[in-house]
């Protein structure tokens, strides 16, 4: 085969790849994290009303469960990494579509706070399979040219399952209850990704290319982690995940609160235009990183993350849009710019690894944030005022720690992030 049809090939083809890669990130963080928090509140009520949780500790429950989701997201995307050197990605893909259905399985069957433990479990165990760092991976393999807007593309799948999940989830949860409506949704692991794997994933190594391999460019995990600049890196993305996953998680509880006073399908209104907002920020950072240096497009985000969330001290039900959308469209385009700073500040020779690594580090500071905001709610009563400034300082903070990046990036020679 010559390279000229090979480029062909791979340029038709890896567009496929990106439809299956999002529509992957569109079913599994969207019924594994980003689709779940409508479920949220009748969950809470349903366990304290039948004893299996202490209603002085709910919300604590609601923030262990997120918890364990993003903390073995975390620990399996690292294992994941290792295992995707090791093993074709179309079968780990195929495990994580597994686990993910039977973890939504075992949840909707639940009866105490324990079994909702390991179905969370399993529902985070299978990000590291099919989530973001295995779906970057398999479309960073596809393409050398235009890989900012490919991978702007594909992020957007967690915005996307953010947007549609609720929508479809708050009327079954009205009409059917919480229960009923979980199950329905897990049809969508089963009947729609599962077949899309099996039948439509093809890796870089299916379609024989003439030309060298440019995979292999960049240094190791172990190289990575002796650099500061991996350090900053992964202190960015922690403080990154602190906001946005306390926002994407647990906001929807404080627009419910008497503070707040918004209904059930309001509240899932919001969510989803959280989540619309933050696919258009990953679809302008993508396309943006192929115009301009990356970490500067980056450090944009992340200052209009933080200027919105100052916000957050007048919160009304006036004025959540006015923080809500612009903060989305911040940390929409800071998530897919942190994927795509780790292939271009340290290569793709491990990338799966470093992936996994940053990974772990980025869902042990949405972790620290989910448990701070939930114990500080608990002690309010159930009032989330005080516990969501602690968005604000942490995205102040994540800017700072972009600048960092920044200035250590303009001290590499050659750096062109």
């Amino acid at each position: 085969m010559s390279n000229q049809e090979t480029q062909a090939i791979r340029g038709s083809y890896g567009w496929v790849i990106v439809v299956v890669a999002t529509l992957a990130l569109v079913v599994s963080n969207g019924l594994a994290i980003t689709g779940l928090p409508p479920f949220y509140k009748p969950i809470r009520d349903e366990f304290v009303a039948i004893g299996a949780v202490d209603a002085s500790h709910a919300e604590t429950f609601i923030a262990n469960c997120a918890n364990i989701t993003f903390l073995m997201s975390g620990v399996f995307s690292l294992l994941g990494g290792w295992l995707i050197t090791k093993f074709r990605l179309k079968p780990l893909m195929l495990v994580g579509c597994v686990m993910l259905g039977g973890g939504l399985v075992m949840h909707s069957l639940a009866a105490t706070a324990e079994l909702v433990y390991v179905a969370r479990f399993l529902m985070g165990a299978s990000l590291g399979f099919m989530g973001v760092a295995p779906c970057v991976v398999l479309v960073s393999r596809w393409f050398e040219t235009g890989r900012g807007r490919a991978l702007g593309i594909v992020l957007t799948g967690t915005s996307i399952g953010g947007f549609v999940i609720p929508l479809i989830a708050a009327p079954l949860i009205a009409n059917y209850g919480w229960r009923n409506a979980m199950l329905a949704v897990s049809a969508l692991v089963w009947l729609v990704l599962l077949p899309a794997i099996a039948f439509l994933v093809k890796e870089k190594t299916d379609v024989r290319a003439a030309e060298p391999d440019n995979s292999a460019d960049g240094i190791t995990l172990a190289e990575a982690t002796r650099t500061p600049l991996f350090w900053v890196f992964g202190l960015c993305a922690a403080l990154v995940f602190y906001p946005v996953i306390i926002t994407s998680q647990q906001f929807i509880l404080y627009v419910q609160s008497p503070q707040i006073g918004f209904g059930a399908q309001a509240a899932a209104v919001i969510q989803s235009t959280l989540f619309a907002s933050s696919l258009v920020g990953k679809l302008a950072a993508g396309y943006l990183s192929d115009k301009f240096r990356s970490v500067v497009v980056m450090a944009i985000c992340a200052l209009l993350m933080f200027a919105a969330s100052l916000v957050l001290f007048a919160l009304t039900a006036n004025t959540v849009l006015v923080f809500l959308v612009p903060f989305a469209f911040g940390y929409g385009g800071t998530f897919v710019l942190l994927q795509r700073l780790a292939s271009d500040l340290f290569g793709r020779r491990e990338i799966g690894k470093i992936l996994g690594a940053v990974t772990l580090v980025e869902v042990s500071g949405a972790a620290i944030g989910g448990r701070i905001t939930g114990l500080l709610a608990d002690r309010a009563g159930g009032d989330y005022t005080y516990a969501f400034y602690g968005v604000t300082i942490a995205a102040c903070l994540a800017f700072l720690a972009t600048l960092g990046i920044l200035g250590l990036a303009n001290k590499r020679s050659g750096a062109v992030v």
